[in-house]
């Protein structure tokens, strides 16, 4: 792994996907500005609703030229990563096809993780695998997202220029066996784009972060949304930056924000030499 300066940002997205976009963009500039070479969008970063994501899906770039009009959220993200100089992970979207291009049935859509390179182009796409089917003691009350989400069946690991990375989005960060999936198939750095609600936040989000990135000798970036978006939906923040030991290099609060950190590669070699747990798994 080659040393890397990474960012990750936070929000307080709602309805509006054009808000949502300028205010992304602004976020991903200062992220840009102090040094970011890869930055790491949160969940539902340009659509969040209690309605669902459906009314802002899109159709899949599958060739990564997306239509200004027809598909203004992959457009900006091309046209951002170019402009920024920087590798974008865009948390999540709604889309409206799988990977392969078939459509998703009936009034549902793909959460996907999209990774743009400096120059704009699509390198990687992540569809949610672990859907939140939960009852949570907050305003909500009830969360159903099968009901509007196809799950995602493939895991992804990314090529950069200093690492590999592994995908995840949200309550995929309860499930160790796919990260151990991701850090087997050679990722160094796995990232968590989310929108983890206050209540289990608070509760359990940078536990769960930094024992993802200790069992598998890993850098972990994780971007939270943070913040109220309705009167039912509240979102924990805390957006995060660990390292394989699971010493926290920069965390956020709750609203808008912009952490950053540089990734040390001689650091995750040390860590994986002294503490070799992948090279001693049984099972």
């Amino acid at each position: 792994m080659k040393d890397v300066h990474v960012g990750a940002v936070q929000m307080v997205s709602g309805d509006s996907v054009a808000n949502n976009l300028n205010r992304a963009h602004a976020l991903l500039r200062t992220a840009a500005e102090a040094g970011a070479e890869l930055v790491l969008l949160p969940e539902n970063f340009a659509h969040l609703s209690d309605r669902g994501s459906y009314a802002a899906a899109e159709h899949f770039a599958e060739d990564g030229v997306a239509d200004e009009t027809q598909q203004p959220i992959q457009a900006a993200l091309s046209r951002w990563a170019k402009e920024l100089g920087i590798w974008l992970v865009a948390g999540a979207i709604p889309l409206l096809e799988r990977p392969d291009g078939s459509p998703v049935e009936g009034k549902r859509n793909r959460s996907a993780c999209l990774v743009y390179d400096d120059r704009g182009q699509l390198c990687a796409r992540y569809d949610k695998i672990h859907l939140f089917d939960v009852d949570v003691a907050d305003a909500a009350g009830r969360y159903r997202e099968s009901n509007s989400i196809e799950p995602g069946t493939h895991t992804s690991v990314v090529d950069t220029p200093w690492t590999k990375l592994g995908l995840s989005i949200c309550f995929d960060l309860r499930f160790p066996e796919l990260f151990r999936v991701l850090a087997t198939r050679g990722a160094e750095v796995l990232l968590v784009p989310a929108a983890f609600t206050h209540t289990t936040g608070e509760a359990h989000w940078k536990t769960l972060l930094q024992a993802r990135a200790i069992e598998n000798g890993c850098y972990v970036i994780a971007a939270n949304q943070g913040g109220q978006h309705s009167e039912k939906r509240r979102t924990w923040g805390h957006s995060v930056i660990i390292d394989p030991w699971g010493d926290v290099l920069a965390e956020a609060g709750e609203g808008e924000a912009v952490i950053t950190a540089k990734l040390d590669g001689d650091k995750l070699g040390t860590v994986r030499q002294n503490m070799p747990v992948l090279d001693m798994r049984r099972l």
